[in-house]
């Protein structure tokens, strides 16, 4: 039999497509120093609500997902002015997620998928979000996103004030790993199933140096070397219940300060803890910032979705179809009510 009879390598993979590399692209695309410096000021007020020293509260607010650019930079012009505001009391952060995670199969966020229709453009993605971003920081808007994949903060890294790491992969060495080198500060949600115990462990991780297979500037296969990300937290985004009430934020504060860990957590307002109910979403927020009046520090903020108009959309072959300002992937709370809900905390926490 000849050798060449034998595929023993990519049997399944029906192709391989070169990506610029992550240099090419902060090249096209750079962040100019003003900016740089909003970035990097941005980090050091989140590291320092983290650590107590800054009781501002903290709000991740913006849409499940970016699927429209138009749409997000309405959204943005809307939350600037807002956001300022209400900056003596409250951090405003835009969530800015370009990376979706599926349970089976489905649209896996604008940098994957960013024309909506399986073409599968990742470069084009990659420009895409870099571009948008860099309007955020043009106007000192923070950006909050989700860490997914291990390459892509090579190409936005350094437009990022805050990651999150969902639910499904706060179990995953790979992620805990990449955590740990992260510029910018890191919350690891609570376990699908409502487990806090995982988080904990990856905080504990995400803490500690790390050595693992990357990709340097150039697209270079590298060994990383991290030194270990100090400003991580816990996000309770519930489980089989919610775990937004008194007793779940103090029995995760006491674990995390057992374990020698910071104690400070962040409530997901969506997911498990509304039942993915946008409609339940104000009424958890109002829950935290109570907590928070009555002298709950460790509890250093909230994330909302919300988008400019209410609820979710099915994606459908006929793009046109679409509603504009209205979510294709978990429903929203429209901005109306998160102008107002926000407000009403700056309000309650004077």
């Amino acid at each position: 039999m000849r050798e060449d009879s034998y595929k023993l390598e990519n049997r399944n993979v029906a192709n391989l497509t070169p990506l610029l590399a992550p240099a090419t692209l902060l090249d096209r695309l750079p962040l100019d120093a003003s900016a740089a410096a909003g970035v990097a000021a941005t980090r050091a007020l989140i590291a320092d609500i983290i650590a107590g020293r800054d009781r501002r509260f903290m709000v991740i607010t913006g849409p499940c997902s970016i699927h429209d650019v138009i749409a997000a930079r309405e959204y943005l012009g809307r939350l600037v002015p807002l956001a300022a505001t209400l900056a003596d009391r409250l951090l405003v952060v835009m969530r800015v997620y370009f990376e979706k995670p599926r349970t089976t199969v489905g649209w896996k966020g604008l940098i994957n998928d960013p024309r909506l229709d399986d073409s599968f453009d990742i470069e084009s993605g990659l420009v895409l979000a870099r571009r948008f971003l860099l309007e955020l920081a043009a106007v000192g808007m923070p950006a909050a996103t989700e860490a997914l994949d291990p390459i892509v903060p090579q190409y936005l890294g350094d437009l990022i004030s805050w990651y999150a790491i969902g639910a499904r992969t706060t179990e995953s060495q790979t992620h805990r790993e990449m955590a740990s080198g992260l510029s910018a500060p890191c919350g690891f949600k609570n376990g699908t199933d409502g487990a806090v115990a995982v988080a904990l462990q990856a905080i504990e991780a995400a803490r500690s140096p790390h050595h693992f297979l990357g990709i340097d500037g150039h697209g270079r296969t590298a060994i990383v070397h991290t030194r270990g990300n100090p400003d991580v937290h816990v996000i309770l985004r519930g489980g089989r219940t919610p775990n937004y009430d008194a007793d779940a934020v103090a029995g995760c504060l006491g674990a995390l300060a057992g374990a020698g860990l910071p104690a400070a957590l962040m409530i997901d307002c969506s997911h498990g803890n509304s039942g993915k109910d946008p409609a339940r979403q104000p009424a958890v927020a109002r829950t935290a910032v109570a907590q928070r009046r009555g002298g709950q520090r460790g509890l250093i903020g909230i994330m909302l979705e919300s988008h400019l108009e209410w609820g979710n959309q099915a994606l459908t072959r006929d793009l046109d179809a679409l509603r504009y300002g209205v979510s294709i992937t978990d429903a929203c709370m429209d901005w109306d009510t998160t102008a107002e809900l926000l407000r009403e905390i700056h309000a309650a926490l004077g």
